[in-house]
């Protein structure tokens, strides 16, 4: 009895080591004579830009004959144009193992028609898919080909900026406001609009292609001087919510009390700057605060304050209390020139580099003020990077003389980048980010935006914005070699290619 127990056990450990050297996908020997089969969930396909995030196309298929073998099947996918006998086409899937459909939305179909067969607005492309199995350890293919039309679009503009004698930065192209992309095709911004004029740009520093006023009162694509250019009207100065949609042509602009501050400038003035005016970093998160770093020398401290406008003494934010601390976080508005209370930075404290965030809302505002101690190192993360988006193995950048200043010199690849300051890996910790999202570098140095979302403190100066969840990163559209410089304390970079 003992023997025929032994070779009972003996056979389920043997079939158990069959099961474990054999693919699950695979566990049937004899898969018999199943014919490749290729199928297309559409035949003819029109894709829209409005519904750029939907399934656009999936291609699917049987898993073929692996002749009886038990080895693994590999499945390789093509697009070519039809009739090309598959010359330059695009490689979708290659020597994929337990993969049985390719599915891509909207936008990523239209890319893939631009960018691989040069597919251009409106235009019908009629493709052809072909998919080959190779069964391991055996010559034989299988091939299975399906055929359908695709029509591409032209992506509208990426970036949006107001421009005009209502704006801030008035008619000069090169200092155009920049929009908020809250989806394709739709740009929002917040701010305040004076009496006057204004229009939309697509280009910093270039006036066409333009969105003017249409007769129809729509928003109006103009590509050409020979086209009208009839801008639109505010006729009040206000608090605005810009919101314009480039797929409806509809412009809405909101007035508003609450979603914006007195004032979009603040300065920095007191014995450091020598009483000259510096003017100070609007939040991009939240218009309320506003940002300043600088490194104080010995016998450079002293006295400040904060100004709303470019040497005028009057409408200042100043200390509550006289001859306060750095620490004091009271604040109090003046509109005429006393109280003249400043906060004051004592010899002892200087020698240090210091960030300020200055907070104006209405009731509420806040002076907040710490000693900065810069990051050993920086690091560049991203699929434009070396390292792609292994947090661990981010990339280093290089130190320089100045603590605060950190540069890189390398090849970057198209993709998207952002800058880790201390690589942890459940990637809450600090970040320098863009500005806005998907932001593609100005060629030259330009502000950031930097989060440490593991430091409460930090994440206490917004009240209304709950920083984890923001993630930013620039565009790099073009691969090439890249010269950047990251300023940590006065929170710029330039990300220039060579």
């Amino acid at each position: 009895m003992k023997k025929y127990i032994s070779h009972l056990v003996f056979a389920l450990l043997g079939c158990a080591a069959l099961s474990a050297c054999v693919d699950d996908d695979y566990m049937e020997l004899d898969k018999g004579q199943n014919e490749l089969v290729l199928t297309v969930s559409k035949t003819e396909v029109v894709l829209n830009e409005q519904a750029h995030a939907d399934d656009a196309l999936e291609l699917s298929w049987t898993t073929g004959t692996n002749y009886g073998t038990g080895n693994k099947i590999s499945y390789t996918l093509e697009l070519a144009k039809a009739g090309s006998n598959f010359a330059n086409s695009y490689v979708a899937v290659e020597n994929a193992v337990q993969e049985y459909s390719w599915k891509k939305n909207v936008e990523e179909l239209n890319d893939i028609l631009r960018n691989h067969f040069g597919a251009t607005a409106g235009e019908n492309i009629s493709l052809e898919a072909r998919l080959t199995a190779v069964v391991t350890e055996r010559d034989e293919k299988q091939v299975s080909i399906t055929a359908f039309s695709v029509t591409a679009y032209k992506p509208l503009t990426s970036t949006l900026y107001l421009i005009g004698s209502a704006t801030p930065g008035g008619w000069s192209a090169d200092d155009a406001t920049e929009m908020i992309r809250k989806d394709n095709g739709i740009f929002t911004w917040t701010g305040r609009l004076v009496a006057g004029e204004f229009k939309f740009i697509t280009t910093l520093g270039s006036f066409l292609p333009s969105y003017n006023k249409g007769t129809d009162g729509l928003l109006m694509l103009r590509s050409s001087d020979d086209q009208p250019d009839i801008p639109f009207i505010v006729e009040e100065d206000h608090n605005y919510i810009v919101e314009a949609n480039l797929f409806t042509g509809v412009l809405t602009l909101t007035q508003t009390e609450t979603l914006a501050p007195v004032y979009d400038q603040l300065y920095f003035v007191g014995n450091a700057t020598d009483w000259g005016f510096v003017k100070m970093k609007q939040d991009v998160l939240d218009p309320y605060l506003f940002r300043f770093g600088k490194f104080f020398e010995v016998g450079k401290g002293g006295e400040f304050k904060f100004g709303t406008s470019d040497g005028s003494w009057e409408n200042m934010y100043k200390a509550k209390n006289a001859d306060a601390a750095y620490t004091d976080t009271e604040v109090v508005f003046v509109k005429g020139f006393d109280p003249d209370n400043k906060w004051v930075l004592k010899d002892g404290e200087c020698g240090k580099a210091y960030k300020i965030c200055m907070d104006i809302r209405s009731g509420k505002e806040r002076m907040m003020m710490s000693e900065f101690t810069p990051y050993e190192m920086i690091y560049m993360v991203g699929d434009a990077t070396p390292a792609g988006w292994t947090i661990g193995d981010a990339t280093p950048m290089q130190t320089t003389d100045n603590p605060y200043v950190f540069t890189w010199k390398g090849t970057l690849n198209a993709g998207e980048l952002k800058f880790t300051c201390d690589k942890q890996e459940d990637w809450n910790g600090a970040w320098f980010m863009p500005a806005v999202a998907d932001k593609q570098p100005a060629g030259e140095t330009e502000p950031m935006l930097f989060l440490d979302k593991s430091d409460e403190a930090f994440k206490a100066q917004y009240l209304d914005v709950m920083v984890g969840g923001i993630d930013q990163k620039w565009k790099i559209t073009t691969a090439g070699s890249y010269l950047i410089t990251l300023n940590q304390l006065e929170e710029t970079i330039s990300i220039v290619k060579q």
